[in-house]
């Protein structure tokens, strides 16, 4: 059913590949306290300025952490696309679509939303190219295309970049590159043991307890 759309695992990597990702607390281009693939308050708990600042000990468990913030918000972007697609979609082109609705906020008003609910995929696809600006994303737009029409997903690992206690990112060498079958694996995190806390209660742990000190 269209309204149980959801993105795919390989939909979600491909957008990881074209975002990249911060396994701790860092500041965006605007100066926003962000976790991991583009996280942030707005979107909901946890809130990234709140959130123990430098690198995990465990980088896995925090890139698993990140994976799942990253499903749980792009939830309202695909709703976005639900809302404004009328006609049914293949998952690769709900994927396609969701991606370039996270780049550019545009599902909404976008021309290759009219070729697509009046059935004329062909100019759907190619529509997608009117969002080219700036020059630097055109190679995202030319994947989101070919996905919607043909299939075909992004390939290549995912970086993980580093960070340091200020929040400053360090682009020059990633940390970790994901390949596919890893990056899978740390999709689907493993139960921890009964009697361990989890990564992400530790850090809620230590959440609370930098507030009580502050208080």
């Amino acid at each position: 059913m269209i309204n149980a759309m959801r993105v795919t695992d390989r939909g979600l990597l491909t957008l990881a590949r074209f975002e990249g990702l911060v396994p701790a607390p860092y500041l965006d281009t605007t100066g926003t306290w962000t976790f991991g693939i583009g996280h942030t308050a707005a979107a909901g708990l946890p809130d990234p300025a709140e959130m123990p600042r430098g690198m995990p000990d465990d980088l896995d468990a925090a890139i698993r952490e990140a994976f799942h913030l990253f499903r749980s918000d792009l939830e309202r972007y695909g709703a976005d696309v639900l809302s404004a697609v009328m006609v049914p979609l293949e998952p690769h082109e709900f994927d396609a679509l969701v991606s370039f609705h996270y780049n550019t906020g545009g599902i909404a008003r976008a021309a290759l939303t009219r070729h697509l609910n009046t059935g004329n995929r062909v100019a759907a696809a190619n529509a997608f190219m009117y969002w080219r600006k700036p020059a630097s994303v055109v190679p995202r737009r030319e994947a989101e295309r070919n996905l919607f029409r043909e299939g075909r997903y992004s390939t290549g690992p995912i970086p993980v970049w580093g960070v340091d206690a200020n929040g400053r990112v360090e682009f020059s060498q990633p940390v970790r590159r994901l390949s596919e079958g890893a990056a899978l694996t740390l999709l689907r995190p493993t139960p921890p043991a009964p009697d361990a806390p989890t990564w992400f209660l530790a850090r809620l742990a230590a959440i609370f307890t930098h507030l009580f000190k502050r208080s």
